[in-house]
């Protein structure tokens, strides 16, 4: 198991991870950091707790709105399988000519 040092809010934590995730932790070590500074730049000096709590706030948010972002509207969904019924009955035709073809070969074939 690796150990890793972060700084956050210019406080240093010593972090345990999986081998080879060093540089994930660090990375997002980092953008706690970025958090903090912003939520420091704005408020002046903070509670350690406080800090924690706002920047778990702050991510939460995004995570919130990333989430909401990406779900597909109803109506988009509803056009979805609009679309999705007709491909399939424009498969089915086709598929219903090729039938049609394949038995006509399959005559001419049984007359020779």
């Amino acid at each position: 198991m690796a150990q890793v040092t972060i700084t956050i809010n210019s406080r240093e934590y010593s972090v345990a991870c999986e081998d080879g995730q060093e540089l994930r932790i660090i990375q997002l070590a980092n953008l706690l950091d970025e958090k903090a500074k912003m939520i420091c730049s704005g408020a002046g000096q903070v509670q350690e707790n406080m800090l924690l709590a706002m920047v778990g706030l702050l991510i939460a948010d995004e995570l919130c709105e990333l989430k909401k972002n990406n779900t597909p509207s109803q109506e988009t969904s509803s056009l979805d399988t609009l679309r999705i019924l007709e491909i399939d009955q424009m498969l089915s035709s086709q598929i219903k000519g090729l039938n049609e073809q394949l038995k006509s070969v399959a005559n001419s074939i049984n007359l020779l």
